[in-house]
């Protein structure tokens, strides 16, 4: 390691130091990567273990690959709350990186943080990454090139939903005359369905019956007592926090079968289910990562960091739940878009504007998920400049009164035929803000 100069050197001696001085090595290189936890807060109980699986992921690739082809990953975390103004503070103290390393993305974890930095990360060249959240619209990255929605967008939550129904029900056509409610939390995030749900109930016959939930949803009694009266065949409940477990005893309470409640991805965690009780019996939801330690890479995780110590699990009972998983999962994706990034820009510290490159191009094919550990964790990705989600999958889960059991393969949403409605969103966005859209067909 190279000694520092001092500052009293003349500016000869100084440039004959520099020029003395050997080429950086891999080993003696650092990737920042910022991290806005919630680990206070109404939502604490979600963030702690989520980002536990983060940053027990990091650890994991520095302990056991040395970082990323020799570069380390350094990491720092900001209390956010889950809250969009302290979200954006923590953005601004983070996004010019630390110890010379520059900030090559932000996972923001929060609805509300992420819609506060759609701009600002767009100006800054720093890709903001939402998994399962975020806007929809911003799939077509011709006209948002910093904002990656990856995974399973909303629109593609709502139809997976519905394809799972249409297999329960022996198949799409059976679909017809049914009745599914979405009950949804009434905030923007939460109405982000009521477009696809109307496309999907147009093509398949179903009766789509939306009922928003006053959040933060810790009463919902008139709400269930409503939905009671439309005789729903199936509920799709689009909850976070209080809200879900609430949800799932007041339904059950009205006569509602659990097995007929189907959670979204934010309405999938031990935490929803848990403080139900025995309501919760039966209940399944949909998720981009099923809980469980049987992956080789939750192996890998056990004995390379938490029984050696390193972990930054307090509570291990959260090894493996869907929350620490999903953090193993988005861990999983930051190292291979870095990964992939070094190929285009060189084995050093990343910033946003290489970065973005690197999940424009990002391809997480069966063999390369098989490597990584992760099958049946993670789905195969194939992000480009036109595709900014690059899935569309999800699986079913169903909890069994003790744990979460996987009762589905992944499930493919209709994609095609929701595009056009993420094209006219991405248009009207494009026309409002004078944005000339990309085109998708030239190289970066």
């Amino acid at each position: 390691m190279r000694k520092t100069l001092q500052c009293t050197l003349g500016a000869g001696a100084l440039a004959l130091a520099l020029q003395a001085a050997p080429p950086a090595r891999a080993a003696d290189l650092e990737q920042y990567i910022p991290l806005p936890s919630f680990r206070v807060g109404p939502y604490a109980s979600s963030g702690i273990p989520l980002f536990d699986g983060i940053i027990d992921y990091l650890t994991y690739v520095n302990e056991t690959q040395g970082g990323i082809n020799g570069v380390r990953l350094t990491w720092s975390e900001c209390e956010t709350g889950w809250l969009a103004d302290k979200g954006v503070e923590c953005y601004e103290q983070m996004k010019n990186g630390r110890n010379g390393s520059p900030t090559p993305f932000f996972f923001p974890l929060s609805g509300p943080i992420a819609a506060a930095l759609a701009e600002r990360t767009e100006q800054d060249r720093i890709p903001l990454v939402t998994i399962g959240y975020g806007i929809t619209d911003a799939t077509a990255g011709a006209v948002y090139p910093y904002n990656f929605p990856i995974m399973a967008n909303f629109y593609s939550q709502s139809s997976s939903v519905v394809n799972y129904i249409a297999q329960l029900e022996g198949g799409p056509d059976k679909l017809k005359g049914k009745k599914i409610v979405t009950a949804y939390n009434d905030s923007p995030p939460g109405r982000e369905t009521i477009a696809s749900m109307k496309l999907l109930a147009e093509k398949y016959g179903f009766e789509d019956i939306q009922v928003p939930i006053p959040l933060p949803g810790n009463e919902q009694t008139a709400v269930w007592r409503g939905i009671r009266q439309h005789k729903p065949d199936y509920v799709f409940l689009r909850g976070w926090g209080v809200m879900t477990p609430v949800a799932i005893k007041t339904a059950v309470r009205f006569g509602l079968p659990a097995e007929r409640l189907i959670g979204d991805i934010w309405s999938a965690s031990e935490e929803d289910v848990i403080p139900a009780g025995p309501s919760a019996k039966g209940y399944k939801a949909i998720t981009p990562n099923p809980s469980g330690t049987d992956f080789p890479v939750l192996q890998g995780i056990r004995k390379s960091v938490v029984d050696t110590g390193k972990s930054s699990l307090r509570d291990k009972n959260s090894f493996g739940s869907v929350f620490y998983n999903s953090g193993v999962m988005q861990g999983i994706l930051m190292v291979e878009a870095l990964r992939k990034t070094q190929e285009k820009y060189g084995v050093k510290a990343l910033n946003g504007e290489e970065a973005r490159w690197g999940f424009e191009n990002l391809s997480l094919d069966e063999p390369r998920i098989a490597a990584l550990g992760a099958t049946g964790l993670l789905q195969p990705l194939k992000v480009t400049c036109d595709d900014h989600e690059g899935g569309g999958s999800v699986r079913v889960q169903q909890w069994d009164g003790q744990k979460w059991k996987v009762v589905s393969d992944w499930v493919v949403a209709e994609r095609d035929l929701l595009r056009p409605l993420i094209d006219a969103g991405a248009a009207r966005h494009a026309k409002e803000k004078g944005i000339a859209p990309r085109d998708c067909g030239r190289p970066l």
